[in-house]
């Protein structure tokens, strides 16, 4: 058979006509050459039969430090997890592991799932696995009812390829905790361990959630969290049995730095008071290092930021804030989306042209195969989508990975047209400006 139908079938990634010129062997040939004398499939992960084979691709990708618990927890969660693996004569080289659960948008939950592990052994990178095996498991998760999914990122373009559009810039802030300027004081903490888990994942299904905030469903996700973290221990706040406010802190060092995991809180009141516990920690750590709980500027509970700034410069313990947008989005279902959208003012409608580039990875026996198609699209009160397009009206031209990132808020059009694949007539742009007006996007949850 030829190359390019070999390539198809075995779900290599083309890279349209870059095979090399005559006479020379490509990347993409290599990994031909290689696949017609192995048999790769992608299937369900098996717990009986791969648990071990897994370990050993989290260890060469250097996720695995060997520890029994952590092991044992690795294999809890895979075992219940959402989980499909790329296998090469049956034997599991590429993982994709994920976790259902919810995202808030605006004041409604909507049906999410997140991705939480995509690895790939050495002897199968650059073969198209990773992407062939993600992209399964989000159509599983689609067909199983998710409107929304996503990701962390070891670095961005990756994961574009699979629609997924970059969210918002995080704040990383390294502080000394002697210099929060919080005067609520507050109460002796109570300690929490790791057997504490189920409290714990309660606690932080129960905080307070904003604008794309995300909480993943299965208890089991926090539990893998809290073991996986080295040095790691909790402190934290009830009533009666429940735990209302608390924080997950990795250490490192003797004056630190501490490392704040989560924050879990369900009101203000409650966040001032794990402030004040932090600043507690000054005594002895000199170093805190945290993101921004989400609505708050932290800098304005810094006593002089700039000050510490200079002062730390070429120090062991340097303080400052850095911005990174370090997750991803995508849509799963366009049309529960578009619904989700409530603005004031006239009704905006257009023609929406929209690409998924995940198709390439799909195939027919999947039962969701992406989002692409040419609909129309009216952004009121009461948002809606409607198959084809209807004549007169300005049309948008795009990919689902920018359409997620004008529908979540990470950018307006305007934006968008400059850095991505976004295409709109300016009256448009302008207009979806005007009425796309959504607080910043913080998923409040690592994964």
């Amino acid at each position: 058979q030829s190359k390019d139908v070999f390539l198809e079938r075995s779900g290599l990634l083309r890279l349209h006509d870059h095979y090399g010129s005559a006479g020379a062997i490509s990347y993409p040939m290599i990994g031909w050459c290689l696949h017609m004398n192995e048999k790769m499939s992608i299937r369900k992960f098996r717990p009986q039969v791969d648990s071990q084979a897994a370990l050993s691709v989290f260890e060469e990708a250097g996720w695995r430090q060997k520890d029994k618990n952590k092991d044992q927890m690795w294999r809890l969660y895979l075992k219940s997890s959402r989980t499909w693996v790329a296998a090469i004569d049956g034997r599991p080289e590429s993982i994709a592991a994920g976790t259902p659960g919810t995202m808030r948008y605006l004041a409604q939950d909507l049906p999410f799932f997140a991705v939480v592990a995509v690895v790939t052994s050495r002897i199968a990178r650059q073969q198209g696995l990773a992407s062939k095996v993600s992209a399964r498991i989000l159509a599983t998760a689609a067909a199983d009812g998710a409107d929304a999914a996503g990701l962390g990122i070891f670095d961005q373009g990756f994961y574009n390829r699979l629609g997924f559009g970059a969210g918002s810039y995080e704040h990383f802030v390294t502080l000394d905790p002697a210099r929060l300027l919080v005067d609520k004081g507050h109460r002796l903490p109570q300690r929490i361990a790791v057997d504490d888990w189920k409290t714990v994942h309660s606690s932080r299904l129960s905080r307070m959630r904003q604008h794309g905030s995300c909480s993943l469903t299965p208890a089991v996700a926090s539990h893998l969290e809290m073991v996986l973290f080295n040095n790691s221990f909790g402190l934290g706040y009830y009533e009666g049995k429940e735990l209302t406010h608390h924080l997950w802190i990795s250490s490192k060092g003797e004056d630190g730095p501490y490392r704040i995991r989560w924050m879990s809180y369900r009101n203000h009141s409650q966040l001032l008071e794990l402030l004040s516990l932090i600043k507690g920690f000054a005594d002895q750590i000199m170093t805190v290092k945290m993101i921004e709980p989400p609505g708050i500027q932290i800098q304005d509970l810094l006593e002089r930021p700039f000050r510490q700034i200079r002062m730390s410069k070429e120090n062991h313990h340097v303080y400052g804030i850095q911005a990174l947008a370090y997750w991803q989005m995508r849509i799963l279902n366009l049309e529960a989306c578009v619904q989700r959208v409530k603005i004031h003012g006239d009704p905006v409608r257009f023609n929406l042209d929209l690409h998924d580039p995940i198709e390439r990875y799909l195939d027919r026996s999947t039962k969701w195969n992406g989002i692409a198609g040419k609909y129309t699209v009216c952004f009121d009160q009461e948002s809606r989508l409607e198959p084809g397009h209807k004549d007169g009206l300005p049309a948008l031209e795009t990919d689902v990975g920018a359409f997620t990132r004008l529908w979540l808020g990470v950018q307006p059009a305007s934006s968008l047209a400059v850095t991505d694949n976004f295409s709109a007539p300016r009256e448009l742009l302008n207009r979806l400006d005007r009425v796309l007006i959504l607080p910043a996007p913080k998923p409040d949850w690592d994964f």
